[in-house]
């Protein structure tokens, strides 16, 4: 796989993803937090399944 996620939208996913994360931990702490380990993990490994099975690239192309 490709990485096909821009910088802008992985930081945006590792930051959105820290703070659900953290919602287990301070505030309501409900389960429901933990759905934040996945925008954390898409956006630090770069790679979205969602978006390579609908052919989104938010990554500039380089090119050649």
């Amino acid at each position: 796989m490709t990485i096909n996620e821009g910088s802008v939208d992985r930081g945006i996913r590792v930051v959105v993803g820290i703070i659900l994360v953290a919602l287990v931990f301070v505030g309501p702490k409900t389960p429901w937090g933990w759905i934040g380990l996945l925008p954390l993990v898409t956006g630090i490994v770069g790679i979205c399944p969602a978006y390579s099975l609908l052919g989104i690239k938010t990554c500039p192309m380089k090119e050649k």
